[in-house]
Order: structure tokens, then C-alpha cells, then sequence
């Protein structure tokens, strides 16, 4: 008998500062899977939305502002072995608000040079490489 993986499709923002050298990244909540490492913010796309609406809707939940402008960045997958994400990360240009943790959530503005400091999940490292060789 072979295990089903559980397949999820998570959706998530690369929120980019006014001067496109710092980006926005979240802590995630200990009691979740992958708890206490930081993530780009974002969420689960429900089955009748698509992955712009989806980000649009979980940044403002968890983080409390509008998206403006954003583009495609990434689109990756992960097998955890308990589950497979698939990844669909989107480049957050402008926005309306000011962002906050309005899910308890600790967030930081952070300099793209220096979040390999930070401990991401797995799933994220793509995007790590991704933005870390923009810099070059």
C-alpha cells in the first residue's frame, strides 16, 4: 500500500520596499508546520480563486494592506514527504497600507543581501536563490 502525499497549493508575496532593496518576510506561527521559521507571507489558494486573487486576499488578512502591481516571480514545489507544496510566488511592487502582523505574527523589513541570515523553509529556498542572484 503506498502513502498519498497531500498535495496544497500555497500562494506567497515577495513584498519589496519602496526602494526594491528590502523585502517583507513573516515568522511563522510555531504551532504550524514548518512553525518558527521566516517565510514570505501568504497562504492556501482556495478552489475558487486564482493565484493573484488568492494573494490578494491572504496579504490582507495576515498583513492588513491592498496590492497594487504585481507579476509572476516563481512558481516551485517541495515534497516534505507529509506534503507537497506548490509554490506560486508573486513579486509585490506597490501596495496600500502599512503592513502588520494582524495574525500575532512577527514581520521585518529585511535587506535582500541578508536573508540567507534568516531561517526559511525548505520550500522557500528557490526564492532565496532566486532573489540573492538578482544582486549579481
Amino acid at each position: 500500500m503506498s502513502e498519498i502525499t497531500e498535495r496544497i497549493h500555497v500562494v506567497a508575496g515577495v513584498i519589496y520596499d519602496s526602494t526594491g532593496k528590502q523585502v517583507l518576510i513573516a515568522k511563522r506561527p510555531k504551532h504550524l508546520h514548518q512553525g518558527g521559521l521566516w517565510e514570505f507571507p501568504g497562504g492556501k489558494v482556495d478552489c475558487a480563486e486564482n493565484p493573484e486573487q488568492a494573494l490578494k486576499r491572504e496579504l490582507q488578512e495576515e498583513l492588513a494592506i491592498e496590492v497594487d502591481s504585481c507579476t509572476p516571480f516563481l512558481l516551485t514545489e517541495h515534497d516534505y514527504k507529509d506534503k507537497l507544496i506548490v509554490l506560486d510566488v508573486w513579486a509585490v511592487h506597490s501596495f496600500s497600507g502599512q503592513p502588520k502582523g494582524n495574525e500575532g505574527q512577527r514581520i521585518a523589513w529585511v535587506d535582500i543581501s541578508a536573508l540567507t541570515h534568516h531561517q526559511f523553509p525548505a520550500a522557500n529556498y528557490a526564492v532565496l536563490e532566486k532573489l540573492v542572484a538578482g544582486l549579481k
